[in-house]
């Protein structure tokens, strides 16, 4: 049975393989789709990534170590009727060493020129499931807490003790992806 955790609960992951889903319905009625993207940030012990290839997104399917693969970009919110939008599938005995922490963000692409925001998004959420049995083993679901935010970051994979935990992070900010590379990419700019 599925953990319904609740922002900032934490969990033991146990698993090995997993996807991490992430699902949204956008509010009809706008004048534009929804394209809400899925990244995952890996993240090292002084919080940065790393190098470029560890920022993973539409844009770079897959990291170096070949433990996130980024299944595709649904610039609509349309890929599937009550599952999964974007997913990113993860291998955590592949992950490289330097690798402390995965942040999954979830931006609106152009929220400010769409003026567009959480506020007119349904039914947000994280999920994990084991990609050996296809059994959800949790799931975290944004509910009503966000209204004028543009980006979340909706969960964490980390590292403690040589363990891989979950917590569900549910902070939203009025930033776009940008922001999100500023704070954790200390290198070149990615484009």
């Amino acid at each position: 049975m599925a953990i319904n955790l609740q922002k900032g609960q934490r969990i033991d992951i146990g698993l090995s393989k997993i996807s991490v889903g992430l699902g949204w319905n956008p509010n009809e009625g706008t004048g534009y789709d929804f394209d809400l993207d899925a990244s995952a940030f890996m993240i090292d012990a002084n919080r940065v990534i790393p190098a470029e290839e560890f920022f993973i997104f539409y844009g770079n399917t897959d990291s170096p170590d070949t433990a996130l693969h980024h299944t595709g970009d649904d610039p609509t919110g349309g890929n599937s009727d009550g599952g999964d939008d974007e997913t990113i599938t993860v291998d955590l005995t592949k992950v490289d060493n330097r690798i402390t922490e995965i942040l999954f963000v979830v931006t609106i692409h152009e929220a400010n020129t769409r003026r567009q925001n959480y506020g007119q998004v349904r039914d947000s959420y994280i999920r994990l499931v084991d990609d050996n049995t296809g059994t959800e083993i949790a799931k975290y679901e944004l509910g009503e807490d966000f209204s004028i935010e543009t980006g979340v970051e909706f969960g964490r994979l980390y590292k403690r003790d040589g363990k891989w935990k979950f917590e569900a992070s549910g902070v939203g900010y009025r930033e776009d992806l940008a922001f999100f590379l500023s704070k954790y990419f200390k290198g070149q700019i990615i484009k």
